[in-house]
């Protein structure tokens, strides 16, 4: 390589190339001799140790906050985006059925998640609560709750709990996917969860697909702790 090197070197000098031209040089050598940048492996998302999660949760309880309490709990179990849990309306959560419409999710595609079974109760307990919101959960003004807003108060809460790992919202969609992987749930199964269909198929599709995958999900989320 030192030898090569030193053989560039001299042609550059003789042909007495300027940066610019020099870089030109280069691009025409790749691009003759079909010479790609190798695609840089993907980082595995970083995710929360069980005790973590436990004490993450433990500490929003704690704080008393009903709101609060039911809206971070309900971005962990359903592996929503923040933009989307944001943007939940009353009409969009079906407890009988145990699942949350995603209207115009990433991609502006439509989608069903679900939520667990052991969550129901206390997520009709908030909804009854706030009978005249228009979305599920709201501020003191009545509008929606900022993307900012939701990921202040993580950050708010894993500070509250002396948590060493930085916590963000898109860290506790990682977490159920991690979790649902690690109690056997199929890929195809999650990517239901946190995947996307379109409007036009959504009945028709995911609906009939989440059902096979309900009981899956259901019985991995019994055993989350938090």
């Amino acid at each position: 390589m030192p030898n090569l090197t030193r053989q560039i070197s001299n042609l550059v000098r003789q042909a007495r190339l300027n940066y610019d031209q020099f870089r030109h040089v280069c691009e025409a050598v790749r691009k003759e001799l079909g010479l790609r940048r190798p695609r840089r492996g993907r980082q595995l998302p970083k995710i929360l140790p069980e005790a973590s999660l436990r004490k993450f949760y433990e500490t929003i309880s704690k704080r008393g906050n009903l709101q609060h309490e039911i809206m971070l709990k309900l971005l962990l179990f359903t592996g929503v985006r923040v933009s989307e849990l944001c943007h939940i309306r009353m009409e969009d959560v079906d407890l009988d059925a145990g699942k949350v419409f995603i209207e115009s999710g990433k991609g502006d595609k439509d989608r069903y998640v679900l939520c667990p079974d052991g969550f129901r109760l206390a997520l009709r307990a908030y909804m009854v609560g706030v009978p005249h919101n228009r979305y599920l959960f709201e501020s003191q003004l009545h509008t929606h709750y900022s993307t900012r807003r939701v990921q202040e108060l993580v950050a708010d809460y894993a500070a509250l709990a002396e948590l060493p790992e930085r916590v963000h919202p898109h860290l506790l969609r990682h977490q159920l996917l991690t979790w649902l992987t690690s109690q056997g749930m199929p890929d195809a199964q999650i990517q239901l969860i946190s995947g996307h269909a379109s409007k036009k198929t959504l009945e028709v599709y995911q609906h009939l697909s989440l059902k096979d995958a309900k009981g899956s999900y259901q019985e991995a989320m019994k055993k989350l702790d938090v």
